[in-house]
């Protein structure tokens, strides 16, 4: 005791008790511990620089995913490819962000987060540089697979870098912060896209890519990945830049090590073990989310909003500005209530307002086909489109990208956060190839169908997702995986 006391002293008020026994007597009692009245509130200004280094690979990514349809007519005209050529070229995208989200997660397990964010920066780089050179189809493709290995790499490192760095208080906040710059990325590209030629809009491609190799040198690796490396100091060291000099790291860095020792003696993770009882529950929820994402609907309604407008009468440039300028408003103004309204409330919220959104839309091409109502099929047509990207944006964007990057076990998070990836990936890509395909046989049942798939969603997330708001990631784990 005495040792303990030499080196922690305890600060006491002195209280008066009154008894009618004995009189008055003097009690004295811990007011708080020398330690916690010489802590500092956490710094966190190297969390929000981090977290801006990371975003830029969400930026990159949505600069990929917006560049083909400004550039389309000019491409096409400069190489004279046809419209076969030039659907394979838009449709490498998505198969070469499968292959990213294939083995971005043990690259990051292998090499580190940043060091999955240089790798993907890479990629991204060559695949611009491609297209800028490109004097035919071949190199076109090669560039463009190769900036979709990029964005597929990004889709999965940068929620998983942020989540393990932020503080839990505002953990929810950062991390939406990656849908806000996708979004960005894909109006940026589209409204100068309209201003510059596609050899210069490649190029412009290339900043985000370059800020985020630059500013990977600045910026701390996660602390969770060192200390699951078992490269103690370091972890302590990123730790402590991460929260501050001042900051007391010891109950933080004892639980992250504490859970680290315990899945350490858990054998190392393949693609099979995701199935194991312990893991179940897990896969469900990060599936089942990437699922209904996917599946109800946004990539066709994304791809092809202005063939939506156009059949619907809708000025389309107009729709095409209020979709973009809405996606990032909505998701902006989405970040500073996710750690309060909490991930559950939102999905929940987005799901319903798809829903809805869907219906109108399936309304509004409903009256077009049995020729009722001429002049209300372009309002509810454009009213539906909002109010599911505005839903969408609100919710389902984001969410199911941050409750993926909480729920995963760390010893399995790479393999899992990669199929994670991998499905809504492949969502991606289903949801676009068959959407003109459903629009041909039925436009109103096409939006019936997203609006039963959204319905289905509402119901998913009741039933099975968890609340993770203000708890710890080691705190989500046995929550989830008991």
């Amino acid at each position: 005791c005495g040792d303990e006391r030499s080196q922690k002293e305890d600060i006491y008020i002195i209280m008066k008790m009154s008894s009618a026994s004995d009189g008055s007597r003097e009690v004295r009692e811990p007011l708080v511990d020398k330690d916690m009245a010489e802590s500092k509130p956490e710094q966190t200004w190297m969390v929000y620089l981090s977290t801006f280094v990371a975003v830029c690979g969400s930026f990159a990514f949505g600069s990929c995913a917006g560049y083909s349809s400004p550039a389309q007519a000019a491409i096409r005209n400069d190489l004279s490819l046809t419209i076969a050529e030039f659907s394979l070229f838009g449709s490498l995208l998505t198969f070469g962000a499968m292959i990213g989200a294939i083995t971005s997660g043990p690259i990051a397990d292998l090499v580190g987060r940043k060091g999955a964010m240089r790798v993907s920066s890479a990629f991204c780089v060559v695949g611009w540089l491609a297209i800028f050179f490109a004097k035919g189809v071949v190199a076109l493709d090669l560039g463009r697979l190769a900036t979709g290995y990029g964005m597929g790499a990004f889709s999965y490192v940068v929620p998983i870098f942020i989540a393990e760095i932020a503080p839990k208080t505002f953990r929810g906040a950062l991390t939406t912060l990656n849908q806000i710059l996708i979004c960005t990325g894909v109006s940026v590209s589209f409204i100068i896209g309209t201003m510059v030629t596609w050899r210069v809009l490649a190029l412009i491609g290339l900043i985000p890519c370059a800020v985020s190799i630059l500013g990977l040198f600045c910026i701390p690796e996660s602390p969770r990945w060192l200390a699951k490396m078992g490269r103690d100091t370091e972890f302590e060291a990123a730790l402590r830049k991460l929260r501050g000099k001042k900051a007391n790291i010891s109950e933080e860095a004892a639980e992250i090590q504490d859970y680290i020792e315990t899945l350490e003696r858990l054998p190392k993770a393949k693609a099979l073990d995701l199935f194991q009882r312990r893991y179940i529950r897990s896969v469900f929820i990060a599936f089942g989310l990437m699922v209904f994402q996917q599946f109800g609907g946004i990539n066709g309604i994304c791809f092809y909003t202005s063939s939506i407008f156009e059949q619907a009468g809708f000025p389309t440039r107009l729709g095409m500005i209020i979709y973009a300028v809405l996606q990032v408003v909505i998701t902006a103004l989405n970040a500073p209530i996710v750690d309060k309204a909490g991930r559950k409330p939102l999905l929940l919220v987005s799901a319903t307002g798809l829903v809805i959104g869907c219906l109108i839309t399936a309304v509004s091409f409903y009256l077009k086909v049995h020729d009722m109502a001429h002049k209300a099929v372009p309002i509810l047509a454009v009213v539906g489109i909002m109010v599911y990207i505005a839903s969408f944006s609100a919710g389902m964007g984001a969410m199911p990208w941050v409750v993926m990057s909480e729920i995963f076990p760390i010893n399995i998070k790479g393999v899992a956060g990669g199929m994670a990836t991998l499905v809504n990936w492949f969502g991606a890509w289903a949801v676009s190839y068959t959407f003109n395909f459903l629009m041909s046989w039925s436009s109103y049942g096409t939006f019936v169908i997203y609006a039963v798939i959204n319905a289905l969603a509402i119901v998913f997330v009741i039933a099975v997702v968890p609340e993770t708001k203000g708890k710890t990631l080691e705190q989500i784990q046995a929550v989830v995986n008991p």
